[in-house]
């Protein structure tokens, strides 16, 4: 699915031409040839297109448990790329890549950074609008899981687990807005509605579907990520909301509104609504454009040489918070990130 998103935002972006495909899968590789209109070379060997694929950057969209083997393999040739989030599945995983990487470009997928409201919220944050950040509340409310190929998403050995599969996109965004390195993570969540009646290989799988996270920063500011996966029947997916001294800033998605409040100017009920867009956006895609912006910034970096904008140590952290997440539910206990994250190299 993923894999077919990139493509289409690769084609709308002028220069882009898709040269070579590699998946193991022969009805994946059929399909996304077919958007190719059979141009491109196809492999069923990452290592093969390596070595004989005309390529000057890459896109990878495998399944999590797959990342660290391919970047690893990727690193060695130098080769520009787009590694889908999360960076890996594990805090200890991603170190292993920041190790390889040297000084190899790597962009990781962490796009809703680039949703229209989403960037517009950060921006008004950086600038001050709500002084210094105190608290930063994440909302998700949508659908279960979509059938992904061999059904490879069901289970936490694959994935890492739902937060980190899904909501490293959200603690990465705790990070952006505060400017800030987390230090303790609590979290509350379990597995009780979705795939419950699913069996895979006599598996029943043990994703979560619902959970709350809380995150504490260096600096005293707090995040917080309310996760419901069986709330489609709602109006915004995503709600994010980030308080200062100053005031309060929010961003509702697909809605793309932003609303902001400054207290002493506004009051409960009256606040400044606007609709956000990027006049920028080709394809909408399955992220409100922001794939599609994401494509344009990595494309930006390759061809001017610059750092990635969304970068390993990013992925890193967002990887991290997710784990910690995870123990914090298995233990019913906070988990200082410092124990997440020991023995990776990694550093504050």
């Amino acid at each position: 699915m993923m894999g077919i998103e990139h493509i289409e935002n690769l084609q709308l972006i002028e220069g882009n031409i898709v040269t070579a495909i590699c998946d193991p899968n022969e009805g994946s590789l059929e399909t996304a040839n077919e958007l190719t209109g059979g141009e491109a070379d196809c492999f069923t060997n990452h290592q093969e297109l390596l070595e004989k694929g005309k390529v000057d950057a890459l896109v990878v969209a495998t399944p999590n448990m797959t990342h660290t083997e391919i970047l690893i393999d990727v690193l060695e040739t130098k080769i520009p790329v787009m590694i889908e989030k999360p960076l890996c599945t594990t805090a200890q995983e991603c170190a292993e890549v920041i190790s390889a990487a040297d000084d190899a470009m790597v962009w990781v997928g962490l796009e809703y950074r680039y949703m229209p409201a989403v960037s517009e919220l950060v921006k008004r944050v950086a600038e001050g609008i709500v002084g210094p950040v105190r608290m930063v509340s994440i909302r998700e409310h949508r659908f279960p899981f979509l059938e992904k190929v061999e059904n490879w998403n069901r289970f936490n050995s694959n994935t890492g687990g739902t937060l980190v599969e899904k909501c490293c996109h959200y603690f990465d965004l705790m990070h952006l807005i505060t400017n800030d390195l987390p230090v303790r993570v609590m979290a509350s969540g379990g597995q009780d509605v979705n795939h419950l009646d699913e069996k895979y290989g006599g598996e029943i799988p043990d994703i979560l579907d619902n959970a709350y996270v809380i995150v504490e920063f260096e600096s005293g500011s707090r995040g917080m990520l309310d996760l419901c996966m069986f709330a489609e029947a709602t109006r915004n997916q995503e709600e994010i909301s980030v308080v200062g001294d100053l005031g309060k800033v929010e961003a509702l998605v697909p809605e793309s509104v932003i609303r902001t409040g400054i207290r002493g100017e506004h009051w409960i009920g009256s606040v400044e609504e606007e609709h956000s867009e990027n006049p920028e956006i080709m394809h909408e895609g399955l992220h409100s454009g922001a794939s599609y912006i994401e494509h344009l910034r990595f494309r930006e970096a390759f061809l001017q040489g610059t750092k990635p904008e969304v970068g390993l140590k990013e992925g890193f952290w967002s990887v991290a918070v997710g784990e910690a997440a995870q123990l914090s539910i298995d233990r019913k206990s906070s988990v200082e990130i410092d124990e997440v994250i020991e023995g990776t190299g990694i550093n504050r």
